[in-house]
């Protein structure tokens, strides 16, 4: 494990024992989130079958990104990731900038997301929803002051639920597809056929690519987490193969299915699980009981999602405290090795979220969903120009058992994309206040980072060193 870049002798530490199937789930966990269940169909509804197209290139964005973080990451093991990459390839603003937006990014969707969760649980039991709402925050919270490795086991299992879901819905949908269930005859490509590839045109694909270009957001997770394995060098190798194939295989077989077993028409937003084109997938099949059972999986989903992020908003923020861009408290680690008072930090901000939430204190709640909604994209630019600058000093320096594709070339292409994709943000009304407040998040995030800097004696524009030891 890599230690941080500054005055770090005797700095307190995190443990260690999470494996490459931990690693795998937490970022399958992280990924496979609400947004795929109920969120596909609005892709669908803009593009018709061409959403394919839509999700193919989100996701070729999000593969990109994290071959870049397991080049960078393999040798450079670090609970902050992106932000110390970025700390020792552009300078202390970037470290700064970029673990600051990402947590808070980060803390912004844990409200919403443990509200969501609660939303279903409260009306199960016919309770107020604040009940289960308090106890998840409660209940994850624990799960995340345990040892890592009872954490990463504990997420294992949880993100396993919905991987399984998945499987079985890919199995059930083949079967359907090609007429293997009782009932039902060979289908084919009739529902494609009937509404065209593209019913809405290059447009369509264009609205569809904003409704999903970060839907593989939070696959990041494994770059973070791989800073608290057994092994980070081999963890992160294996974990970040087997998460992108996986991830990949997924998004892109639901959406083929859901676009060749259900009209165009019958295709569109998702505000609960009954509307969910995976609902109506599954009730071709006559399963029983499935609006249920998907409230059941999407709250799961949530709640996975929630744990996870608990786990990464915490470990970004002993990331930054160890480097001094955060009061020093947050450092404190018990003798497990696991970062208490960040994880209670992450806590207290849960339950400020969720009341948010109930309280619908529109001016900051707003914002802050917004600037998350768009933070990611300023994360990957920074993550392709780190890697960029830092591939010279690290093939000099270290073995890289990852390395990007066709350096430079691909870099520049997905800073292109990355670019053509803020432009058709700014074409959208939705989109263009997210990036807005994302861009304002930013702003004052670096001007804090030169404070920050000046008022330590340092230079901002200074590169943090590489670490000796890897």
């Amino acid at each position: 494990m890599s230690t941080p870049a500054h005055d770090t002798e005797a700095a307190p530490q995190l443990g260690s024992g999470l494996k490459v199937r931990h690693l795998t789930m937490m970022g399958l966990g992280s990924t496979i989130g609400a947004g795929l269940f109920l969120g596909t169909g609005v892709a669908i509804q803009a593009a018709g079958p061409s959403a394919l197209v839509a999700y193919i290139l989100a996701g070729i964005m999000a593969i990109l990104i994290m071959q870049m973080l397991g080049e960078m990451g393999t040798v450079i093991p670090a609970s902050g990731s992106f932000s110390e990459y970025a700390e020792h390839a552009i300078g202390r603003w970037a470290g700064f900038t970029q673990g600051w937006i990402y947590w808070l990014a980060t803390v912004a969707v844990l409200g919403a997301e443990i509200t969501g969760a609660s939303a279903f649980v409260a009306a199960w039991f016919n309770v107020s929803p604040w009940i289960p709402a308090l106890i998840f925050v409660l209940f994850f919270g624990l799960v995340n002051l345990l040892r890592v490795r009872a954490f990463g086991e504990f997420e294992f299992w949880f993100a396993f639920v919905k991987v399984a879901v998945l499987v079985a819905f890919l199995v059930i949908g083949v079967l359907l597809i090609f007429g293997l269930l009782p009932g039902h005859s060979f289908l084919g490509l009739h529902n494609v056929q009937e509404s065209g590839f593209t019913p809405n045109g290059v447009a369509g694909i264009a609205s569809a690519l904003l409704a999903v270009a970060f839907a593989f957001g939070g696959i990041e997770v494994v770059a973070i987490a791989s800073a608290e394995s057994e092994d980070p060098k081999k963890s992160l190798v294996n974990a970040v193969r087997s998460t992108i194939t996986r991830v990949f295989v997924f998004y892109l077989g639901s959406v083929a299915i859901i676009t060749l077993l259900l009209p165009y028409s019958e295709i569109g937003a998702a505000d609960s699980a009954a509307d969910s084109p995976f609902t109506k997938v599954l009730a071709l099949a006559g399963i029983p009981g499935v609006v249920t059972f998907m409230e059941v999986v999407i709250t799961l989903a949530l709640l996975s999602a929630f744990n996870a992020q608990i786990y990464a908003s915490s470990r970004m923020m002993f990331s930054l405290a160890q480097r001094h861009d955060a009061p020093s408290i947050f450092t404190k680690v018990n003798h497990r090795g696991v970062p208490t008072a960040a994880i209670t930090l992450s806590i207290i901000l849960s339950l400020i979220m969720v009341v948010l939430n109930y309280i619908d204190a529109a001016a900051v709640l707003t914002f802050m969903l917004n600037a998350a909604g768009a933070s990611l994209l300023i994360v990957w630019v920074f993550i392709t120009v780190s890697e960029l600058r830092l591939r010279p000093r690290l093939e000099q320096k270290y073995d890289l058992p990852i390395r990007m594709w066709a350096h430079p070339y691909l870099n520049w292409a997905a800073l292109v994309a990355f670019v053509l994709l803020a432009i058709l943000m700014l074409s959208d009304a939705s989109a263009r206040v997210q990036l807005i407040s994302a861009a304002v998040m930013f702003a004052i995030l670096f001007v804090s980072s030169l404070v920050n800097s000046r008022a330590r004696g340092l230079n901002p524009w200074e590169k943090a060193p590489l670490p000796e030891h890897v």
